[in-house]
């Protein structure tokens, strides 16, 4: 019998004051959540940070409320990999200027999670050598067609088993 853990990772964003069964279904088995921002109800993550443990930061859309609880800027080490979490990031080769000076005076992470562009996307930066990864939006508000969320594990310190699922139509 094998002493490695595996820990499994729910990503989502962009929920909008939305957190249907359907994402719960799919947080069910996971050890962890992270929400990339725009929460938009404090029920929301409430309910989030009640089924399981809840590494969030908010967006722009976020009421003072929200952003009280919660950073700008997540930066914590899980299994050896340090991950960032922030809401509006950019996109590799061109990262927002609130990012690019958390990454200017911190380093880059291992993996940085964003939001805000409602549309999924997972890539290497091979100039910041992270894995930078968008989960999409899993609420029913904003231009997206289909809602969206990520799920991987981690083992040994690598992200490994990348899942996209989605939800169906906002």
């Amino acid at each position: 019998m094998s002493d490695i853990k595996i820990y499994k990772i729910g990503v989502i964003s962009d929920t909008h004051g939305d957190l249907d069964e359907r994402v719960l279904a799919f947080l069910k088995d996971t050890d962890e959540v992270w929400h990339a921002g725009d929460i938009g109800d404090i029920s929301v993550l409430d309910k989030l940070q009640s089924v399981k443990k809840t590494r969030a930061v908010f967006g722009n859309i976020d009421n003072a409320l929200i952003r009280k609880e919660l950073p700008e800027f997540n930066r914590f080490q899980i299994e050896g990999i340090d991950v960032l979490i922030t809401h509006i990031a950019g996109k590799p080769g061109k990262y927002s200027k609130q990012l690019q000076k958390e990454l200017d005076e911190n380093g880059s992470p291992n993996i940085l999670v964003c939001g805000h562009s409602h549309i999924t996307l997972v890539k290497f930066d091979e100039v910041n050598n992270m894995l930078w990864m968008n989960p999409g939006a899993c609420g029913y508000k904003g231009f997206h067609k289909i809602r969206t969320m990520l799920r991987f594990d981690i083992v040994q310190g690598k992200p490994r088993n990348m899942e996209l699922i989605e939800l169906g139509e906002r």
